[in-house]
């Protein structure tokens, strides 16, 4: 969290002298929507947090390829393994 208001601190907060509270709405929101959906992320593998949310849903509707559970075993002919 500390990394991000010192972000967003420098890269916005310090960049811009607001001239009304829409302006520093805009701004912020202008900011924000670059943060969150164009600029890489280190901590999540150099995507922009929209797109790896967006693979992280995807992934979680997907089937594993693994089974949930260990498969049964399967007999042969004599009832050995």
């Amino acid at each position: 969290m500390e990394s991000f208001n010192g972000k967003f601190r420098d890269e916005c907060l310090n960049q811009h002298w607001f001239t009304s509270l829409e302006d520093a709405r805009s701004e912020i929101d202008r900011w924000r929507l670059d943060h969150n959906q164009v600029r890489p992320h280190s901590s999540l593998g150099g995507l922009p947090p929209a797109v790896f949310a967006e693979k992280a849903v995807l992934r979680s509707l997907t089937p594993s390829a693994r089974p949930l559970r260990p498969p049964t075993p399967s007999w042969n002919s004599e009832g050995l393994m």
